[in-house]
């Protein structure tokens, strides 16, 4: 507030100061005159069209997932058949080259070491496979 210098009562002036309220609404608008003509800028956008007419992918097209379970003991299974991990790695290398590539569903067991799960999906990774999946079975209330 200001004090007045020529008023005999001494006290404060009652009005208010808007030269700083016009400044701001000045700048303000100066914002809004510049930034106005920038905001009817058009882009052009192509969404794409669905076509109700194209049936889904036959079943016999897609590949089949790779399941892999991992058992306490570091015991692999590929598609329940039991192998070591020399016979992974180069199982996997090969998978990891085929067009489309099948997804690896990495199941372990209640008790299995996450360092053992570790293990194998860093094997899986240096050999190329790309879509890693892990498989968690629903506790039965144990």
């Amino acid at each position: 507030m200001a004090f007045s210098s020529g008023n005999d009562s001494g006290g404060p002036m009652a009005d208010i100061n808007v030269t700083p309220l016009v400044d701001v609404m000045l700048v303000l608008l100066i914002i809004f005159i510049i930034t106005a003509p920038l905001m009817s800028h058009k882009v052009q956008i192509k969404l794409p069209e669905a076509n109700l007419n194209q049936k889904p992918e036959d079943a016999t097209k897609r590949i089949a997932p790779i399941n892999l379970a991992v058992k306490e003991d570091g015991t692999l299974y590929w598609n329940d058949e039991r192998i070591t991990k020399e016979i992974l790695e180069s199982r996997l290398s090969s998978a990891a080259q085929l067009t489309p590539q099948p997804p690896l569903n990495l199941r372990g067991d209640r008790t299995t070491k996450m360092r053992t799960i570790n293990e194998v999906t860093k094997i899986a990774q240096e050999q190329g496979m790309l879509d890693i999946g892990f498989v968690a079975t629903k506790d039965r209330g144990h």
